[in-house]
């Protein structure tokens, strides 16, 4: 068998492809090992913040330490002020509170089984028609008909997505 040019060139494509490929997986990989990671240093960083101000250091000499200790992956400057004046009011817990938001109170059961009812009365009802029937924004309804349901829009009917 001889090697034609058409042939190294398929080879080398498989050889670079398989590689590129590769590639990208280890990146993404780094990536979101890099991310867990980078909250394990935030929460480390804080704990030896508070340990810090607890001998009595110095916002300025903390932040120098951390430096020193993690190089570029250290805290900002402001956010260590920020814990520092925490942890000198009797802060205890290094983790983030709870934020305050608007809970989601759209995607409940209830909502849902609402949603399967009207669907099943009229298939031919529109995303539009459903949101003013229950006073809900369309994006939602949208979320529900497609995640929470499972359906999809097929010439204008709602339809379990098997049944395409």
């Amino acid at each position: 068998m001889t090697l034609t040019y058409q042939r190294f060139t398929a080879v080398l494509l498989l050889i670079y492809g398989s590689l590129f490929l590769s590639g990208i997986y280890y990146c993404l990989r780094v990536f979101w090992c890099a991310v867990a990671r980078m909250s394990e240093l935030q929460l480390e960083q804080r704990t030896n913040i508070k340990f810090l101000v607890k001998l009595g250091k110095s916002g300025n000499e903390i932040r120098e330490i951390l430096v020193l200790v993690y190089g570029d992956n250290a805290i900002k400057k402001t956010a260590v002020y920020k814990w520092v004046k925490r942890f000198s009011e009797g802060r205890e817990s290094v983790t983030d509170e709870k934020r305050s938001g608007r809970p989601t109170t759209s995607r409940t059961e209830e909502n849902i089984r609402k949603f399967r009812q009207i669907v099943r009365e009229n298939l031919r009802l529109t995303v539009r028609s459903i949101a003013e029937q229950v006073n809900i924004d369309r994006e939602t309804v949208g979320k529900i008909l497609t995640e929470d349901l499972d359906m999809r829009n097929v010439c204008a009917i709602m339809v379990p997505k098997e049944l395409t």
